[in-house]
């Protein structure tokens, strides 16, 4: 193989990210070519090793190196189950200092054009904590887009039967955007003004 077909082969792996054209993986690509062997080296064991070593907590699904994360590790947390879309929506949720529950992470959310439906997302899990763990109210923090709403109504309509008060971000969070790219102060307004579905 020569240089050339490598160079292409690590252009079209970086195509493979989301967001990322070929002019990003291209940049990329031969960013890549001018840092020293050993810092590659280093960002190629970071990879390996992130992809060998994180997994899904076992409670929330949400990302962690160990058999639990962090956040469900937390001693007196409310009995608040916010339901978020991935593992980086936790991220953007934890910024909220007024949310002191827990999480749930669905990986996914109901979409028929993508042939995805409930049994495809982590459901399951969801009932039988909202059960185990006698939750009060559980919070659905999906995006506020069409797939998100679908979703929520969805989670809404299941765990009623429950008695379980189910709520919904307010709109401070705008329709079609995307919780990792929300502010603080807006994520802590979306929270406080939620209301019941």
């Amino acid at each position: 193989m020569n240089q050339i077909e490598a160079l292409e082969r690590l252009i079209n792996q970086f195509t493979k990210l989301p967001a990322v054209g070929k002019k990003t993986a291209q940049r990329y690509a031969y960013f890549l070519l001018t840092m020293n062997e050993a810092d590659v080296q280093e960002f190629a064991t970071s990879i390996l090793e992130a992809k060998q070593k994180v997994h899904y907590c076992k409670i929330c699904a949400n990302f962690t190196d160990k058999e639990i994360c962090d956040i469900c590790a937390k001693p007196n947390k409310d009995k608040i189950i916010c339901v978020v879309k991935e593992p980086k929506d936790v991220l953007a949720m934890e910024k909220v200092k007024d949310f002191s529950g827990s999480f749930h992470v669905l990986h996914g959310v109901i979409n028929p054009l993508e042939n995805k439906g409930p049994n495809d997302i982590n459901l399951r899990s969801l009932l039988s904590r909202v059960k185990d763990e006698q939750i009060a109210e559980v919070i659905v923090a999906t995006n506020p887009d069409v797939e998100g709403e679908a979703t929520a109504i969805y989670i809404a309509n299941l765990l009623k039967p429950l008695g379980v008060k189910v709520t919904r971000l307010a709109q401070g969070v705008s329709m079609g955007s995307e919780l990792e790219y929300t502010d603080a102060v807006t994520l802590s307004r979306a929270i406080n003004s939620r209301r019941e579905m």
